[in-house]
């Protein structure tokens, strides 16, 4: 006969010295690069970018001559370049979900709370480490996929794009500062369910699984709904032009982030208030 044995919650210690935050940020920063799931995710969202817009660009130039010319006018050169933009993300969101889901799994989280009693510092270390990391893995994969994409395209004028035309840096670096905010909304997911399976569950149906939904609402309200979903928002940050019913840039930018924003903030309050 087996029997329960009951949650015993984390006791919050007394707060007897004043711990740096940049210790803080150096102890996540070391569990963040001595995972092996980080080597294989952040690997993964690398060789995406990269990989997708070489293999795109390579069979649109294998099948130009025998392509329509309304097939010709929907490629455009940006698209093919940023479109491993879209799979990378799913990489950085779950590992972003991982930072923090993972400690819960195994109890880390506990001695983590016990050298950290304040709690918060441990969230903003996380979120600040795992942001200028995804950062610096995302801004080279993007200008590389770019430049790969356009010498395979060499051979096609209508595909020639400058990096130095109006809007196309702004696009391209806009595609890893997408990348990057999508991971923070990963980890504050994480924060707040505090499992893995439900945290990547909880944003593949926001970012996967929601937008197709909503052609299934009349078209006004799809129109005006879609448009601040944080995917379709988001995604406004590396697109070269506004198109119809989408935000700006700017605006889908500053949507997205207050996305992040709100996930942070309830994440904030909940590992205040709940016990480990």
């Amino acid at each position: 006969m087996s029997t329960l044995t009951p949650t015993v919650p984390l006791p919050r210690l007394e707060n007897t010295g004043r711990l740096a935050f940049h210790r803080v940020l150096l102890s996540e920063w070391t569990k963040l690069r001595s995972v092996r799931s980080t080597l294989w995710s952040l690997g993964a969202g690398f060789v995406l970018t990269i990989a997708f817009p070489v293999i795109f660009a390579f069979v649109t130039r294998s099948h130009w001559g025998s392509m329509s010319p309304s097939d010709r006018a929907g490629r455009h050169p940006l698209d093919i370049a940023l479109a491993g933009v879209n799979v990378a993300q799913l990489a950085i969101a779950v590992l972003g979900v991982l930072l923090i889901s993972a400690e819960y799994s195994t109890g880390s989280i506990r001695s983590t709370f016990t050298a950290v009693p304040k709690r918060l510092p441990v969230l903003w270390a996380k979120l600040i480490d795992y942001a200028a990391l995804t950062l610096a893995l995302m801004i080279p994969a993007v200008l590389v996929s770019f430049f790969a994409s356009q010498a395979i395209l060499h051979s096609i004028p209508q595909l020639h794009i400058s990096f130095s035309q109006p809007g196309v840096a702004r696009a391209v670096l806009g595609g890893a500062l997408y990348v990057m905010l999508v991971g923070i909304f990963a980890l504050a997911i994480g924060a707040i369910v505090r499992n893995t399976a439900g945290g990547i569950a909880t944003f593949a149906a926001t970012f996967f699984v929601l937008p197709p939904l909503m052609f299934t609402l009349p078209t006004s309200w799809n129109n005006a709904i879609s448009q601040y979903l944080p995917s379709e928002a988001g995604r406004q940050v590396f697109a070269l032009h506004h198109a119809a019913h989408t935000l700006t840039p700017l605006t889908g930018g500053l949507v997205l982030a207050a996305y992040c924003a709100a996930a942070i903030v309830i994440a904030a309050v909940l590992l205040v208030r709940r016990d480990a």
